[in-house]
């Protein structure tokens, strides 16, 4: 094929103005293999990278009036062309038919599972799997998971199960029961308890919410516990990025740990969560599948803080 579908987009805009053109397939280097899309994950970042928001992304390098990467995604799972491998990853350009990805990048598809589900594991199991890793929680150690039921929350919660920890999620009440069913010791429903309000203390929080401020997500803290901030909500302009710089600014004359984890999907890491699946320990959850035409209405949904799991994309 000369051609192929995918999402492209030439200025920011809101998801649901997202269609489908057809566009040259890309030439893959010496380095690189062609790779046959057959689902494709939804993040937050895919949400940020097709609104323009925070506007501090444009100012870093993102373009200033219309994404750098005309062709939206990053998440994928398919089969190499020349072998017919399946493989997971993440590139740029992964809302296509086709992606040219660095050889080195790519894993090997977990056996089990189906490349909807594959999908759903790079970018959002890879920062869960760095955030539980920053927190270090040891066996019975109590820890908060904010936005347990969303993309990130959802494996954060089965990490830290695995890690023998006590985990308590916080969720909206129809996604408690969900919640519970990965692990979680107990849930705490958002809308009727303020958990910053709570007489108690926990050994770490992984914030996924990102809503809440830094201050007092301290204060029911444990002296020497771990605070892990995963991306966040805070505006047009910074978009919760001061939370994260407050956080490492005070991390140097704290004794809690202050984290605010920019996270990079890596080989190694993505070689983890495969193994983390077929041993058991973790499992993508999806919420909904959309048809790559559709994309728009995957992005709006992730962007709404809608989705139970992960919203993925099949090509």
């Amino acid at each position: 094929m000369e051609t192929m579908r995918a999402v492209v987009q030439d200025t920011y805009g809101p998801p649901e103005a997202l269609g489908v053109t057809r566009i040259p397939v890309p030439v893959a280097r010496p380095d690189q293999a062609l790779v046959r899309v057959r689902a494709a994950g939804i993040d937050a970042g895919t949400w940020h990278l097709t609104t323009g928001e925070p506007l501090l992304m444009r100012v870093i390098g993102m373009g200033f009036r219309g994404p750098k990467a005309r062709v939206r995604g990053l998440a994928f799972a398919g089969e190499i062309v020349e072998t017919g491998e399946r493989v997971f990853g993440v590139a740029p350009g992964a809302l296509a038919e086709f992606v040219a990805v660095d050889r080195s990048s790519l894993v090997a598809m977990p056996p089990a599972l189906t490349f909807d589900e594959a999908a759903a594991l790079p970018v959002s199991a890879v920062t869960a799997l760095q955030a539980v890793r920053a927190a270090a929680p040891r066996p019975g150690d109590g820890i908060l998971v904010l936005g347990a039921a969303g993309g990130v929350g959802h494996y954060v919660v089965q990490l830290a199960v695995a890690a023998g920890a006590h985990v308590t999620g916080v969720c909206s009440a129809p996604k408690a029961a969900f919640v519970r069913e990965l692990g979680a010791n107990e849930t705490i429903d958002y809308a009727t308890t303020d958990v910053l309000a709570l007489p108690r203390l926990w050994d770490a929080i992984v914030d996924t919410a990102g809503d809440r401020p830094l201050a007092a997500l301290r204060r029911i803290l444990a002296p020497t516990g771990a605070l892990v901030l995963v991306g966040g909500t805070g505006g047009r302009i910074l978009g919760g990025t001061d939370r994260v710089a407050a956080a490492a600014m005070r991390n140097a004359f704290a004794r809690q740990r202050l984290v605010g984890l920019l996270s990079r999907d890596t080989a190694a890491d993505l070689a983890e969560v495969a193994s983390l699946v077929a041993d058991g320990s973790l499992r993508p959850v999806l919420d909904a599948t959309y048809p790559l035409e559709e994309a728009g209405a995957a992005i709006a949904q992730v962007g709404a803080g809608r989705a139970r799991g992960k919203v993925v994309v099949t090509v």
